[in-house]
């Protein structure tokens, strides 16, 4: 479109819309690790503290084939998988129920602005004298870290939703149910998808702090073992398999938001 004196005007509203670049993201990390890999072998980095890029790849070799690696991993993966889904849906519930009842509202609230600011690890060794030194006290560790973010995130989902829409749908006499599957669910799921990122990433982090506490089984514990021994090549490995496994949570989420959100 030309300005007053015929001149074309360049066109600027391009937003801010970042794009994801999959090939852009894969050769950071493969240049970082061919740097990482060329300091070690020309001394610049030294081993002893700091194991070479194809020093940690024989180690996750060697533990994969004897066997070890799995025998940790699947003992971590059990105890994340119990613990975020039981502190998900306690979350979920008490959220909603925040987000859409007066009654709920305040002392839901207040309970979870008072627990919430603890950090969970404080709690480790007190849910060790209740639960136990077992799976019990890991899985309640993780329960209770990945709780509070969920109903925070919920609550905000909740909010957001336009209550001219609701109002809509109680014009039209849909029940407390319609309107909640049909209009609050749908719109407060975005908010909800984003606090399952943060969830799963602090239930990570309190894996291994449980699992170093008191474990003999897990990523932590193999981490912490290493550590101990002096060993950093497997304890690097370690660090790498809690590295992957954030990945992959983190990419099932992106394709679970992209099936349940795609009506944006």
């Amino acid at each position: 479109m030309p300005d007053p004196r015929g001149h074309p005007v360049p066109f600027r509203a391009w937003g801010f819309a970042p794009r994801d670049i999959p090939l852009a993201a894969a050769a950071t990390l493969i240049g970082v690790l061919v740097l990482w890999q060329a300091g070690a072998s020309a001394g610049l980095i030294s081993t002893k503290f700091l194991s070479a890029p194809a020093q940690i790849a024989r180690a996750l070799f060697d533990l994969s084939v004897s066997g070890e690696l799995w025998l940790h991993l699947s003992a971590s993966l059990r105890r994340l998988a119990f613990g975020w889904l039981i502190g998900t849906a306690a979350g979920l519930a008490v959220g909603f129920a925040v987000g859409l009842f007066t009654l709920a509202r305040s002392p839901g609230m207040a309970i979870v602005s008072a627990l919430f600011p603890i950090p969970k690890i404080a709690l480790v060794p007190l849910f060790i004298i209740w639960f136990g030194i077992g799976e019990g006290s890991k899985i309640v560790t993780l329960a209770f870290g990945v709780f509070f973010p969920t109903v925070i995130n919920t609550m905000a989902g909740v909010d957001g939703v336009p209550r001219g829409l609701i109002r809509m749908g109680q014009s039209f006499g849909l029940s407390r149910m319609a309107i909640i599957g049909k209009i609050v669910l749908p719109d407060s799921l975005p908010a909800i998808l984003s606090g399952f990122r943060i969830t799963t990433s602090t239930a990570i982090i309190l894996l291994v702090a449980a699992e170093m506490i008191g474990a003999e089984k897990g990523i932590g514990a193999f981490v912490l073992s290493a550590g101990n021994l002096y060993d950093t090549d497997s304890l690097l490995a370690g660090i790498v398999v809690l590295s992957v496994m954030g990945l992959i949570v983190s990419f099932v989420l992106g394709r679970i938001e992209r099936a349940l959100l795609g009506w944006r």
